[in-house]
C-alpha cells in the first residue's frame, strides 16, 4: 500500500493512493498514518478501498507520518559522498539527530533560515518503524520495518560544520525534512538496496544515484540505532545521500529564494519544493 496524509497542516486526514491515482480517506478505519496505526496493520488485512471516499485532487499532501517520536539521519552513508566531502568512509554509521519540527509536506516551501549562508539538498530514502526495536539483529531488523518513504534531508552547511558543535543545528530548522509523498509498506518494496534516486534544481541534475552505493544498508542501520536507543513505531531513519549536494559542487553551490528542487525514489514517489525567505 501507499499511505499518505492528506490535507492542510495540522488536519491532515490518512489516505491510501488507489489504483486509479486518487487518495482514499481512511479516516472510517484509522485515526492517522502513526505509530499506534503503523505498529498493528490487522486493519489494513482484506481491505476494499473501493467504497472509501475520495479526496480532492488538488488537497495539499502532507508528511507521510504523523506524531514522528525520532528523526535519526545518517551522515556519510555513500561511498561517492563521502568523497566528494574529502571525508574517509566512517567506520561505524555516524548518526545525528534532526528535530521532528522540522518535518513538512513533500511539496512545502522550504523556509530559508535568517543567517542562512549555504543552504543545501540531500535526497534520501527514509525507513519507518513499525515495531518497537531494540538490540536487534541485522536478520530480524526487516521485520521492525513499516515501510519507506522520500526525504529530503535539507541541510544548512554553515551552521551544520562552521558554527561548531554537533549537526543538529544545521538539519533541523522549521521545514528541513520534508516527508513523502507516500509511506510505501515492506511489501511494495522488493529489494531497498537497489533503488535509483535523484534531486534537481532549477531544472539541473546534481543528485543520479543508487541505494546499492550505501555504506551501511538498512537492515544494519536498523539494528545498529537499535543498539543505541530503542526504536519505536513511528520513528523515522533517514539513510544517508548520494554524491551530488551543493556542498560537494567546485566552486560549491547554494540555494536561494525561488529556487525549486525536485527529487525523487524509484517506486516511492516525488518531492517538488520551492525555496521562501523567513517570514
Amino acid at each position: 500500500m501507499k499511505l499518505a496524509r492528506i490535507g492542510d497542516t495540522g488536519f491532515e486526514v490518512p489516505a491510501v493512493l488507489s489504483e486509479d491515482g486518487t487518495y482514499r480517506d481512511l479516516s472510517s478505519v484509522v485515526g492517522d498514518i502513526d505509530g499506534k496505526t503503523l505498529s498493528d496493520m490487522s486493519w489494513s488485512v482484506d481491505l476494499d478501498i473501493s467504497g472509501l471516499p475520495r479526496l480532492p485532487a488538488d488537497a495539499r499532501i502532507g508528511a507521510c507520518v504523523g506524531s514522528v517520536g525520532k528523526l535519526i539521519g545518517i551522515g556519510l552513508n555513500y561511498t561517492d559522498h563521502a568523497a566528494e566531502t574529502g571525508q574517509r568512509i566512517p567506520k561505524e554509521p555516524i548518526l545525528f539527530g534532526k528535530a521532528t519540527s522540522s518535518i513538512c509536506g513533500p511539496r512545502d516551501d522550504v523556509i530559508l533560515p535568517r543567517g542562512s549562508e549555504k543552504l543545501d539538498w540531500e535526497v534520501e530514502l527514509a525507513v519507518v518503524i513499525g515495531r518497537r526495536a531494540s538490540h536487534v539483529s541485522e536478520e530480524d531488523a526487516e521485520n521492525h520495518i513499516a515501510g519507506y518513504c522520500v526525504m529530503n534531508d535539507v541541510s544548512e552547511r554553515a551552521f551544520q560544520i562552521e558554527r561548531s558543535g554537533q549537526w543538529l543545528k544545521g538539519k533541523s530548522a522549521d521545514t528541513f525534512g520534508p516527508t513523502g509523498p507516500w509511506l510505501v509498506t515492506r511489501d511494495e518494496v522488493a529489494d531497498p538496496q537497489d533503488l535509483h534516486l535523484w534531486m534537481d534544481v532549477d531544472g539541473q541534475r546534481y543528485q543520479d544515484g543508487s541505494t546499492s552505493t550505501m555504506i551501511f544498508g538498512v537492515r544494519t542501520l536498523v539494528s545498529y540505532v537499535s543498539q543505541f536507543m530503542s526504536l519505536q513505531p513511528g520513528d523515522i531513519i533517514t539513510t544517508g545521500t548520494p554524491a551530488g549536494v551543493g556542498l560537494g559542487q567546485n566552486p560549491q553551490v547554494f540555494l536561494r529564494v525561488g529556487q525549486t528542487m525536485k527529487l525523487g525514489v524509484e517506486g516511492l514517489g516525488e518531492q517538488c519544493q520551492t525555496v521562501v525567505a523567513s517570514r
